[in-house]
């Protein structure tokens, strides 16, 4: 399985040999990114940017919660220690989690007790699930619930609002489409009023291999393909 490794590295080297030097010499991502488990959906293979232009950090269902240290921990290291201008929960569309959420049978003894909190939202949302035919369309609505609480526990880290004070970090909402690889803004987070063009530029545009995400004076942001 190591070999398989070499190969790999091997090519980056090849084809731009400063990539894996310069990452190996600092760390410097603009964008703390907070997503779910799935191997279809990492975010630096979906938007080409550059792995040292992203810190992304995992879970299953992409549940944050400030009872988990390890997502706590992440947080603390990339905002205040890193300095990252942007952190974005992304959830998506086919997520096991999601499907978890909605059956009503045990999946595991960890399991169940780490995706209580999507169980907790399929029961707030009883009442609008119950109009949806689909269960894609179910889904996809406890996802975007989960990604707003994902929203609110982010505003409500001490760390992210002592940031969003002193340098404007700007916190978003996204919702991946798998099949296609869109991404959409849900328009949550803090929208900005306090702006320097020399610390926080109003038009950021931080350009991968295959797109480029776009940041908004507002607070919104957009994924294009190149």
């Amino acid at each position: 399985m190591l070999g398989s490794f070499q190969p790999q590295a091997g090519y980056k080297t090849g084809e731009k040999p400063a990539v894996l030097q310069s990452q190996a010499d600092s760390q410097l991502p603009s964008i703390l990114w907070l997503e779910c488990s799935d191997c279809r959906i990492p975010a630096s293979n979906i938007s080409g940017l550059h792995p040292n232009d992203i810190l992304t950090h995992r879970n299953v269902g992409n549940i944050i919660s400030p009872l988990d240290i390890s997502t706590s921990a992440v947080i603390e290291f990339a905002v205040a220690h890193l300095a990252v201008k942007h952190v974005v929960i992304c959830g998506h569309s086919e997520c096991m989690g999601m499907q978890s959420a909605m059956a009503l049978k045990r999946v595991g003894g960890t399991l169940d007790t780490w995706l209580a909190p999507l169980r907790a939202i399929r029961q707030q949302l009883s009442n609008e699930l119950s109009y949806l035919q689909d269960d894609g369309a179910r889904e996809m609505l406890i996802a975007e619930r989960n990604v707003e609480d994902g929203v609110a526990a982010l505003l409500a880290n001490v760390t992210i609002q002592e940031h969003i004070a002193s340098r404007n970090l700007q916190v978003h909402g996204y919702m991946l489409d798998a099949p296609s690889g869109r991404i959409r803004d849900l328009g949550l987070g803090p929208k900005s009023s306090i702006l320097t063009a020399i610390a926080n530029p109003p038009h950021e545009i931080i350009r991968g291999n295959y797109a480029q995400l776009i940041f908004e004076e507002d607070g919104t942001a957009t994924m294009t393909a190149k």
